[in-house]
């Protein structure tokens, strides 16, 4: 069942704050077929925790719908499973590889990797507990030095997992160190079940690469689908897609439409939706006019592209405070537009300033 959702397609990872509903749905109306939710605390999940339910919900509009879950205990996890299928799940995947300390410390997440034994325990009882597919994402291990990713991929296919992503980076690594895509290579010969394959996904032709190369069923994209939502239609008809200033404000205008549809235009829809578009403006504005026509897994993608060419599109670019709050008093509360300052030397971006919550 799941392998002919997944088998070709670029999936947008889990991500926490990133993969929010109205993002999900900007996303699908540009051709982005698989999707999986914000990473929820099964535990949570089970007390009825309103933001974390809230993490559950899925809209008509998504095509393939996955929702990833974080705990240790089989009775937890097969619960929550339970209670995100009867939200429209179509199917429930382990998180074993969120590297935070406020997952690790509470066994959850990375700290599985150490634990094959009981990571196929988890899944069998999942697959026990409803009727949707269960996988699971990795990482390559806690550390780079002592790789567990075959033990546990093995042990979650023999508890019956019905696919293994695998982000080829270690705990330890996070995101600094480029994407290891020769073990999922190797893990694709050693499973019987189809592999995802994620890390460093920055172009379509990434993509398509990685799963020539490698033979993965499907290719998971993570911080460049949150920096360019059209790469899902660029993917889908091969083709590269350079948006105009004006094309990449309209993305933006109609994602803070869709969070108001979410969250309600009243004072504290409102400040709902300014910390989201503090977030994601600082992942929007990394894309440049022309990037990626050419380089092909750089190891710095910072250096991709042009120059912003006009105000608005110097605009566009920046994550600055004063750049983001002129933005969201534009696009949030309504008022005229006014371009920020010249953004000064060393100013810090306003995603460590907010309080996101």
């Amino acid at each position: 069942m799941i392998a002919s959702k997944i088998d070709g397609r670029l999936v947008m990872a889990p991500m926490t704050r990133g993969t929010d509903l109205p993002f999900r749905r900007l996303i699908a109306e540009r051709n982005a077929e698989v999707c999986v939710g914000e990473m929820a605390f099964a535990h949570k999940v089970n007390k009825g925790s309103k933001a974390e339910l809230a993490l559950l919900r899925r809209h008509p509009d998504e095509k393939t719908f996955g929702v990833q879950l974080a705990g240790k205990h089989a009775d937890a996890l097969s619960e929550a499973a339970r209670i995100a299928v009867d939200r429209g799940a179509d199917y429930i995947d382990i998180n074993l590889g969120c590297p935070i300390d406020e997952a690790t410390r509470r066994g959850f997440g990375a700290a599985l990797l150490q634990r094959a034994g009981r990571v196929g325990k988890l899944v069998e009882a999942m697959t026990s507990a409803v009727d949707v597919p269960i996988t699971v994402k990795l990482r390559l291990g806690w550390s780079s030095e002592k790789p567990t990713f075959l033990k546990v991929a093995r042990a979650a296919q023999e508890g019956g997992a019905a696919a293994v992503a695998l982000h080829g980076r270690s705990r330890a690594q996070r995101y600094r160190r480029p994407a290891d895509w020769s073990a999922v290579k190797q893990l694709v010969e050693e499973l019987s079940v189809p592999v995802i394959g994620n890390g460093d996904i920055l172009t379509w032709r990434d993509a398509k690469a990685r799963l020539e190369e490698t033979g993965c069923a499907a290719v998971m994209i993570g911080r460049w689908g949150l920096a360019k939502p059209w790469i899902f239609r660029e993917f889908a008809e091969e083709r590269d897609i350079l948006p105009t200033p004006e094309e990449r404000l309209a993305m933006l205008k109609r994602y803070v439409e869709l969070c108001f549809e979410l969250h309600g235009d009243d004072e504290r829809g409102r400040e709902r939706v300014r910390r989201f578009v503090v977030f994601h403006q600082d992942f929007f504005r990394r894309y440049r006019h022309g990037a990626g026509l050419e380089a092909v897994n750089s190891d710095d993608p910072r250096e991709w592209g042009e120059d912003p060419r006009d105000e608005l599109e110097s605009w566009l670019c920046r994550a600055d405070q004063p750049a983001v709050e002129a933005l969201c008093r534009w696009l949030v509360d309504g008022e005229d537009p006014v371009p920020p300052p010249p953004e000064e030397p060393d100013a810090p971006r306003a995603v460590k300033l907010a309080a996101l919550g």
